[in-house]
């Protein structure tokens, strides 16, 4: 069981790579955006994610794509977002990658 559970997290990331903050050219994942993601014994995904900014244009409509995407993985029932702004954001919390992609590096 514990494998499905790390494949099925690996695939939920793949996902989320896949969503891009309209206003930076980077995925929600990379961008440091995902402080969290759960899976219950009922194939519930709960994610904990915050945004850039806390009066983000796109607020809700990012939401729904993650919620969206999330339960099309296979083996996800249903999906759970949850938006939090403690810890803040900050640049920090950027991937390598992303860092790499904005120059950063």
């Amino acid at each position: 069981m514990e494998k499905n559970l790390l494949h099925t997290e690996t695939e939920i990331v793949q996902v989320l790579r896949e969503i891009y903050d309209p206003e930076i050219p980077v995925n929600i994942y990379d961008l440091g955006l995902i402080y969290d993601i759960e899976i219950d014994d009922h194939a519930k995904a709960t994610i904990t994610m915050t945004l850039t900014a806390p009066n983000c244009p796109v607020a809700d409509s990012l939401v729904a794509e993650v919620k969206e995407k999330v339960e099309t993985v296979d083996g996800i029932s249903i999906a759970e977002v949850n938006l939090v702004f403690d810890p803040p954001w900050d640049p920090n919390m950027l991937s390598e990658e992303a860092k790499f992609e904005l120059g950063m590096l």
